[in-house]
């Protein structure tokens, strides 16, 4: 018996190994498969993720790029187009150097340049001013009478100052433009101080010279004018430079009759001329009201006067009225009842008499 439960004993054990075994392997392969399923939705959910996440990304660095080419392309084509605008304003650079040379060398060789680009100096600081060409200021105009005839000098040539500038009053100012131009550009154009020295001396030489010239003139005689002349030099360096190298050349041409004037000093005072011309068109206004209100209230007294005459001349005409209405219907053998009487003894008419001026006719005529 003893045999035969171990031998049942060692036959269950070994069916429990078998079985142990089996179920081990089978938990093995369930286990596998489980993994194997749950790493491939891990995979395919981490997919997802990945594209939900790197597929904006991608489409961001996409736009990033496409920016970054547009913004490269814009900024060559402003390159280029800088480029351009360089060149030309280095062509416009040299150019305007080219005709600022050609000027100045102008200016240097002629006299009469030099004297026709100071009237052009002139002519636009006094249309700048507010004061009108022709009627203000009158450019390159000879000097003439009262009566129109022109005025001759000594030498019986006619004076033909660059400008005539008009005061309301009726005096005038005259000023001429006399440039200096060659002596001072040699002093700016050197730093040796013997040219400069040089230059200095020939420049205040040239401006006390053209003093001497304006003032052999004598406008001032024969136009009427505040007893001198304006020396005008376009060039205000040269002005100061003259004025600080020789404090005495301003009083030098004072005594001559002549005001030496810059483009600054003359755009002051044509301004006080300017106003002076205002007030005078504000007190010929004022003026003209004045005047004009005075017809005005000499025209409406000689209309009330001649309403009064109407009104006069009405109550005449009523008057007159009310006597002949009076004499054609009131009192016996008044005109209607006359009338009326006959048109009842058979006379034909195609016409009657209004009705009530016949009533009070025929009543008027019965009470008398």
């Amino acid at each position: 018996n003893n045999q035969a439960l171990n031998e049942k004993l060692s036959t269950q054990k070994k069916g429990i190994e078998e079985m142990a075994i089996k179920f081990n392997t089978e938990f093995e392969n369930i286990a596998s498969k489980i993994l194997e399923e749950k790493s491939q939705k891990f995979t395919l959910k981490n997919k997802e993720n990945l594209d939900a996440i790197l597929k904006p990304l991608g489409e961001n660095i996409e736009k990033f790029k496409a920016q970054v080419n547009e913004v490269y392309q814009k900024e060559s084509k402003e390159r280029f187009s800088l480029g351009k605008e360089v060149e030309k304003l280095v062509e416009l650079n040299q150019k305007v150097s080219e005709e600022a040379n050609n000027l100045a060398q102008a200016l240097k060789g002629s006299s009469k340049t030099q004297g026709d680009w100071g009237q052009m100096v002139l002519e636009n600081i006094l249309e700048r001013s507010g004061l009108v060409k022709g009627r203000e200021f009158f450019p390159q105009e000879f000097l003439k009478d009262e009566d129109g005839n022109y005025l001759t000098n000594e030498h019986g040539k006619k004076m033909q100052p660059d400008v005539i500038i008009k005061y309301p009053d009726g005096r005038e100012v005259i000023v001429d433009s006399k440039v200096s131009l060659t002596a001072y550009t040699r002093f700016a154009e050197t730093e040796d101080f013997e040219i400069q020295k040089d230059a200095l001396k020939s420049h205040i030489s040239s401006l006390r010279k053209h003093i001497d010239d304006l003032s052999g003139k004598s406008y001032q005689d024969f136009a009427v004018t505040p007893d001198f002349v304006m020396m005008f030099v376009p060039i205000e360096p040269a002005y100061i430079f003259a004025m600080q190298s020789a404090p005495d050349l301003w009083h030098y041409a004072y005594d001559r009759k002549v005001l030496l004037i810059s483009p600054t000093n003359l755009i002051a005072a044509l301004k006080l001329i300017e106003n002076l011309w205002k007030r005078d068109r504000q007190t010929q206004n004022a003026m003209n009201i004045a005047e004009r209100g005075a017809a005005l209230y000499d025209k409406f007294v000689g209309f009330v006067e001649s309403l009064s005459a109407v009104g006069t001349n009405l109550e005449k005409a009523k008057k007159s009225y009310d006597s002949a209405l009076g004499q054609l219907k009131d009192g016996r053998g008044n005109l209607i009842g006359q009338a009326e009487k006959l048109r009842k003894l058979g006379l034909k008419t195609k016409k009657s008499l209004p009705s009530i001026l016949v009533s009070d006719g025929l009543a008027s005529g019965e009470e008398e």
